[in-house]
């Protein structure tokens, strides 16, 4: 199995907020959904591999129910401690809450946790072996 996509909600109106996070501090690149999903409010972004594949995934939805997760989350999984910390200066650069509280406390990976410009957490690890 494989995860395809995570879903994550922001309040109606949070687009600038979710570029912030997601395009310019995470470094997704942000992509039109496709045209069946037109009209809806929600914003799409991508990580890419070398040859051009899809890696990973973000929709993030406007919701007037708006609540954030702030235990529930998706983990982006990177190829090295060092992107790791290099990602973890970009988003806290970036003006977003980010904890190392939690950097080993996880067998076999370091980690960090972040909030998006919601509240949302998202966590970003490594595997260290």
């Amino acid at each position: 199995m494989q995860l395809h996509h995570v879903q994550v909600i922001m309040p109606t109106g949070g687009d600038d907020g979710a570029r912030a996070f997601w395009r310019d501090a995470v470094g997704l690149t942000e992509v039109t959904p496709p045209p069946e999903l037109a009209g809806r409010p929600v914003r799409w972004f991508r990580a890419f591999d070398s040859s051009g594949a899809i890696t990973l995934e973000v929709h993030v939805l406007a919701d007037e129910q708006f609540v954030p997760a702030r235990m529930a989350h998706p983990a982006i999984l990177v190829d090295s401690v060092a992107t790791l910390e290099t990602l973890g200066e970009r988003i806290a650069s970036a003006g977003f809450e980010l904890s190392w509280a939690q950097r080993t406390s996880f067998a076999g990976y370091q980690r960090f946790h972040c909030w998006d410009a919601f509240g949302n957490r998202v966590e970003v690890m490594t595997p260290t072996q």
